[in-house]
């Protein structure tokens, strides 16, 4: 590249989605909503949903549906718990755009290509891809649970399919993502450029990288400073 800056028109920027694009806890108040109107007419339960946002406003954890339903006098039994975790994977999400990332999606004739890279269960990523309408603007856009858990990141597999879909080299790719423990291990490691994006209220913002190699080239904290860190 002789030190010269590569030019817009030739890069490649792939996002990662949650608390990129959107927040995550809007998914996370939306599918809890859902669970909400699951256990009133399941349960007779009035306020379950908006029990257990408060709870993860507090604290974010993974049995919050269990200290939901014992503040309820109910036990929180296995099953149970698997068909609300149902209900939340599977709702339809009540998510939108965060007015960074629409104005960084709206610029998508100014590079060679956007493309997505998001990890999560399948057809609950696919919810939120479709809910944002991202198919029309990224390509390809890539699900890593399609090929099952072992294929998300830190593993490589997701971020070659992409480059290969270009067919261009690893430094017209950048790498924009929010969670310093395994997003930019593999990107890295393909010689992309990387990004970090630490949105106030996003889940790993405070989170650090476990090692120097994990960590981004670049942090930023609105997709509006996306140009700058490309420099």
């Amino acid at each position: 590249m002789s030190g010269k800056r590569l030019a817009d028109q030739d890069r490649v920027i792939v996002f990662d989605l949650d608390d990129t694009l959107y927040m995550e806890r809007d998914f996370a108040r939306s599918g809890y909503r859902a669970v909400g109107d699951w256990t009133r007419a399941k349960l007779g339960l009035e306020g379950f949903g908006d029990h257990v946002w408060r709870l993860f406003l507090e604290k974010p954890r993974p049995n919050l549906f269990d200290l939901a339903l014992e503040a309820a006098d109910i036990e929180p039994k296995p099953e149970l718990i698997r068909q609300m975790v149902e209900v939340y994977r599977d709702h339809r999400p009540k998510i939108a755009l965060l007015p960074d990332a629409e104005r960084i999606l709206a610029k998508r004739a100014n590079y060679r290509g956007f493309a997505l890279l998001t990890d999560g269960y399948h057809s609950t990523q696919q919810r939120k891809i479709d809910a944002l309408e991202l198919a029309a603007i990224c390509q390809p856009v890539v699900p890593t649970d399609q090929w099952g858990r072992d294929y998300w990141k830190p593993h490589a597999r997701g971020f070659e399919t992409i480059q290969a879909h270009y067919g261009l080299p690893s430094h017209a790719f950048t790498y924009v993502g929010d969670n310093p423990t395994k997003d930019f291990i593999a990107p890295k490691s393909l010689g992309w450029h990387t990004v970090r994006l630490r949105r106030p209220g996003a889940l790993h913002v405070l989170r650090t990288a476990p090692s120097p190699v994990a960590e981004a080239a670049v942090s930023i904290t609105s997709l509006d400073d996306l140009a700058k860190a490309l420099a």
